[in-house]
């Protein structure tokens, strides 16, 4: 038996929903892709799938096996890719994951300009404000914001962005501009906050971090909702230095409490420390470092 072979079948199987449906993908009949399976469990001693007339399932055993199997695929792929990477250009499906706004407004471009310098890769960018296991998940490279503490992880640095609150200055001017920490108290203010429901606000105050609670009159998981509520008066909100940056330049929205800012956050990319470095990651890392500034620290 083939063991890549039969990995290959056997993730194929749980990706597309059945074996008919891994068949056809594979290009090979159903009998096969059933023999490969079979074969594979009996070397393992374990049964990998649950089979009924309308479905595959997923066993315990199989569920583990399902994650080595993605690493072992990924991490043979990525050695081939490595071991011709001086002699050829990136080649293969780059899978890139960034968070939502960031990855509209600047990973999403540089993608574009990625797939037309290298005609022989095809790119899947996946945006969330949750960060997914690379492995687990099949991402070749993540773009996040703020310090990583995962040592599976090898980071490098593309950039840094701030933490800042703002408001309109129609707001401002109606309410006042909060001079304190305490001060906050008396404004209306914007939840935004996707990786949490504690309404707080992570700020310093004398060089000492300080967790602000407040009570919002707006609440969403949308930046661009809270940017937007911010923009037409509905309060202060806190977001990243990124997201504001054109309204900032624009005067739409004016930086309150500077001096409260926690220090700047940086912007990296990511991948996982236990597969080689593909040359279609090094090309697009080397991209980013090429043709992005991704620097929001002075507004």
């Amino acid at each position: 038996m083939d063991r890549l072979h039969a990995m290959t079948t056997f993730v194929s199987v749980v990706d597309q929903g059945g074996f008919t449906q891994a068949a056809r993908r594979l290009k090979v009949s159903p009998s096969a892709v059933t023999r490969s399976i079979a074969a594979l469990e009996e070397h393992l001693g374990a049964r990998l799938l649950q089979r009924t007339t309308r479905s595959v399932t997923l066993t315990d055993v199989g569920s583990r096996y399902l994650v080595r199997a993605r690493q072992i695929l990924a991490d043979v792929q990525e050695a081939e890719e490595s071991a011709q990477a001086e002699r050829s250009a990136p080649t293969g499906h780059l899978v890139i994951a960034a968070p939502v706004v960031f990855g509209r407004q600047h990973v999403a471009p540089v993608v574009c300009a990625y797939l037309s310098r290298h005609p022989e890769v095809s790119c899947e960018l996946t945006l969330g404000d949750r960060n997914v296991n690379l492995v687990e998940d099949g991402v070749d490279a993540a773009v996040r914001i703020g310090r990583q503490d995962d040592t599976t992880l090898v980071s490098r640095a593309i950039g840094a962005t701030r933490r800042v609150l703002v408001a309109s200055p129609g707001y401002l001017d109606a309410r006042g501009a909060p001079e304190s920490l305490a001060a906050l108290a008396d404004h209306d203010t914007i939840q935004f906050n996707p990786g949490s429901t504690a309404a707080e606000w992570r700020l310093t105050e004398h060089g000492e971090a300080r967790r602000i609670g407040i009570t919002p009159r707006f609440t969403t998981n949308s930046a661009d909702a809270a940017i937007g509520h911010a923009r037409l008066g509905g309060g202060i909100t806190q977001v990243l230095a990124y997201q504001v940056a054109d309204d900032l330049r624009a005067g739409q929205l004016v930086v309150v409490l500077p001096q409260c800012e926690e220090t700047p956050l940086p912007i990296q990319v990511v991948f996982p420390s236990t597969r080689l470095l593909s040359a279609k990651v090094r090309a697009f890392v080397d991209l980013i470092v090429e043709t992005c500034d991704w620097r929001f620290v002075a507004m």
